[in-house]
């Protein structure tokens, strides 16, 4: 198989699809890698280094497009969209279900687009999603430190406070895996912090996790209203596989907050659950509503690049060699979780949350499989 390594040109998005550890892995199993030029490179991945374990360096997204299967870090962008082609594999995270745009040309370009974010393992876990949501969740405690401070227009609070100053307070919305990475960066930092989820078990969990230093609650509109009229820094991190994120937090709720006060919302991929969120990019990342500042980045791990594309590709390793070793559809009958992965085949939407959220009929991948 012909595999494409495409350079990402999301605003301010740095990460690759493959390291040339995993391009040997492809090279070396007997097919051929075609990687657009400088598409590592600030990740810390040259050009030599792909040509070292056997890539092939091609110049335009137009030749790299003519691969069979194309793996990449973030969805298609607008230019992207003419470039795809019937039958053509697209291994990426798509985020559909915010996004009505790219679904309409995904289904006519008929490629068969599998996600990231729906890949699940023999748990129940979403193993592609995980690693991303590790950094994105505690990349927000670092963001929220930084315009908490006056000069980035911040209340000008520490979130450790100092001997004889209390500390911030955080709240976290959602205990999965972002908002633990969250509440263990925050905690690590000395903030006084609150996490709420509605599953109690989860709860429970959290609370052997970090002990009496963590508070948690039950969420609720009411523990919600409550908790983030009294935060400096609230973190969104709910998440509904393949659905749009619940807009759990109003802006009645949110004007409870006092100004200068900031909201970072990790749920942005999923269309964010705040209200007043919208999304943003690394050039211009926050606006301010109310008073409050909101960062809704929706790439939030490309800003650690190099990180990120590591982490990334450790998990989306073994599951694209499936894909290339077997051909996507044998891959997608012998692995149910890498099935669940299938959001758009050949013209068909075949994830179910997506379909219901955007009005779309649901094919189940079983269909198009035969």
């Amino acid at each position: 198989m012909i595999i494409g390594i495409p350079k990402e040109i999301k605003n301010h998005e740095y990460r690759v699809g493959a390291t040339p550890s995993l391009v040997r892995q492809f090279v070396e199993a007997g097919h051929e890698v075609w990687v657009q030029a400088n598409a590592g490179e600030k990740s810390g991945f040259d050009n030599e280094m792909f040509l070292s374990v056997g890539a092939k360096i091609v110049e335009t997204a137009k030749e790299l497009y003519e691969a069979e299967m194309i793996i990449k870090v973030k969805e298609p962008q607008e230019s992207e969209f003419s470039l795809l082609k019937k039958g053509q594999i697209l291994f990426c995270y798509l985020h559909l279900a915010p996004d009505p745009i790219q679904t309409k040309h995904l289904i006519e370009s008929q490629v068969v687009a599998i996600a990231y974010e729906t890949v699940t393992d023999e748990c129940g876990r979403l193993p592609l999603l995980i690693p991303m949501s590790e950094i994105a969740g505690r990349l927000a405690i670092q963001i929220g430190a930084t315009y908490l401070q006056l000069n980035n227009n911040g209340k000008g609070v520490l979130l450790g406070g100092v001997p004889g100053v209390a500390p911030a307070r955080v709240t976290i919305i959602g205990g999965g895996v972002a908002g633990t990475e969250s509440a263990r960066m925050a905690l690590g930092l000395g903030a006084d912090v609150t996490i709420l989820d509605r599953d109690l078990n989860r709860l429970r969990t959290l609370d052997s996790l970090f002990g009496p230093s963590l508070k948690t609650l039950y969420s609720s509109a009411t523990s919600i209203e409550e908790s983030i009229e009294r935060s400096d820094l609230v973190v969104g991190s709910v998440l509904i596989p393949g659905k749009t994120a619940p807009k759990l937090v109003s802006r009645p709720m949110l004007k409870k907050m006092a100004p200068g006060s900031l909201i970072v919302d990790i749920s942005i991929d999923q269309g964010g659950c705040f209200e007043t969120s919208r999304p943003t990019t690394h050039t211009d990342p926050t606006y301010v509503v109310d008073g409050i500042i909101h960062y809704c980045v929706t790439n939030i791990p490309g800003a650690c690049a190099r990180t990120s594309t590591q982490a990334l590709t450790n998990a989306t390793g073994n599951y694209a060699l499936m894909i290339a070793n077997k051909g996507w559809k044998k891959a997608l009958i012998d692995h149910q979780g890498l099935r669940k992965g299938l959001n758009v085949c050949l013209g068909q939407l075949t994830n179910e949350p997506v379909a219901d959220d955007l009005g779309y009929p649901y094919v189940p991948p079983e269909t198009v499989l035969g």
